[in-house]
């Protein structure tokens, strides 16, 4: 049973009214500390009169109606609606939540952290979750759930993946007593799915988007079939099972067409692109990359991503004119990434393969030695390390430096055998 004294101090602070104002005349401002901290529970005529103050109604009859708009909103959260319809809805349901205190008030605030996250408004969110971690502890089961989910949303966006993990698990822990229905329990083995897969945890992969998928097919929810099959296609091909990775890939594609969904076909293209790219097989590679590049509202980083494994595809095949154009198009991506995290890495991208285009090997020499391989050191990009550190290494070669061709060639290799040992 959640304290109402918690819902009390929230309604406070947001009216940034002091504990003194609130409490002169009512209780001593010490009681009033302890009724917001759940440590005193004040009789119905002391809380009335502190929820009159606050001007709020303290509401115990249930409003179907209203509980029902609610829900609709926490539904919106996550399919894909238009934000403004999500904004407009959450204003509607805000105005009453700021004049009452009712059944679905704790609900409402845990959902405003999913809200926070799809507007991308992280300020607010990691706002909205530390202000909700002193009452964390009273929440019922499926409170419990939405909390820690929502927790694990935030954290896997900002790349924290093991603290997302952690989250996740938290909330599957308690979804048998929350009597959390089954489409949401496949959502969240596929959200812990994904952390895995980022941790590089493959079996612990393969298992949870299994079980995802086993509950999508039940509700015949295909799209996320889909995106099952993809992150198991990843998953196989990162253990040389690429027999099992093309099957799953070819398999999210068929579903994407069969439903019509853009970015699930987006997605297939993309990773079939890579999958193509890691086996050797440059032109069914650039093929699958350069579809998925002509897919609408293609994210910048996944465009980033595709346009340097062209620039790479086409530059291996001494195809300079493709070369050229895509390294125009990624510098055109480039500038709307300023703000990203990925925005960096990306541009030694560019800059390696413009001063190599260029026959500039000098910067070429100095963008990877002085800059690129250690930004991948600290970020621990193994596999990128691998990559890169061979290519400096083979034009030191074919410019006779042979002794600091051999220290890349050794970056590589140790950086290889950290990736096998993950």
């Amino acid at each position: 049973m959640i304290d109402i004294g918690y819902i009390i101090k929230l309604h406070r602070t947001k009216q940034n009214m002091t504990q003194e104002a609130l409490s002169e005349g009512i209780v001593s401002l010490s009681y009033l500390s302890k009724i917001e901290n759940q440590k005193a529970k004040a009789n119905s005529e002391i809380i009335q009169a502190l929820c009159n103050r606050l001007g709020i109604e303290l509401t115990n009859i249930p409003d179907s109606n209203f509980e029902d708009k609610c829900k609709k909103w926490y539904d919106m959260l996550y399919d894909r609606f238009d934000k403004q319809e999500i904004i407009t809805r959450y204003e509607e349901l805000q105005n009453v939540m700021d004049k009452s205190i009712n059944n679905q008030t704790i609900m409402f605030e845990i959902h405003k952290v999913r809200y926070y996250i799809i507007l991308r408004d992280f300020q607010k969110a990691l706002h909205k979750i530390n202000e909700l971690h002193e009452m964390a502890d009273s929440f019922n089961s499926l409170h419990k759930y939405f909390w820690n989910k929502f927790q694990g949303n935030y954290y896997s966006l900002k790349e924290e993946h093991q603290q997302s993990l952690q989250c996740y698990k938290k909330a599957e822990k308690v979804h048998r007593s929350a009597e959390i229905e089954e489409e949401e329990i496949a959502d969240l083995y596929y959200a812990i799915s994904i952390q895995h897969s980022h941790l590089l945890n493959g079996l612990e992969t393969i298992n949870y988007a299994e079980k995802a998928m086993a509950e999508f097919q039940r509700k015949y929810n295909f799209t996320r079939c889909a995106q099952c099959h993809i992150l198991l296609g990843i998953s196989y091909q990162r253990i040389r099972m690429n027999d099992v990775a093309l099957e799953n890939y070819n398999q999210a594609m068929y579903l994407g067409k069969l439903n019509n969904e853009e970015q699930v076909i987006q997605l297939a293209y993309l990773n079939l692109g890579l999958f193509y790219f890691t086996t050797g097989n440059s032109k069914k590679s650039i093929e699958n990359y350069e579809l998925g590049l002509k897919t609408t509202d293609l994210d910048y980083e996944l465009r980033l991503d595709a346009i340097t494994h062209l620039i790479h595809s086409f530059y291996k095949s001494d195809n300079w004119q493709k070369t050229k154009v895509y390294l125009r198009l990624g510098e055109e991506a480039l500038n709307f990434t300023q703000d990203k995290g990925y925005h960096k890495f990306y541009s030694y991208v560019i800059k390696t393969y413009t001063h190599l285009l260029n026959g500039d090997l000098k910067n070429f020499k100095i963008v990877l030695a002085d800059e690129f391989i250690p930004y991948l050191k600290q970020k621990k990009a193994y596999n990128y390390l691998v990559f890169y550190s061979r290519l400096l290494a083979t034009h030191l070669e074919k410019m006779g430096k042979y002794k600091e061709a051999m220290k890349y060639y050794k970056v590589a290799n140790e950086s290889y055998d950290k990736i096998i040992k993950l």
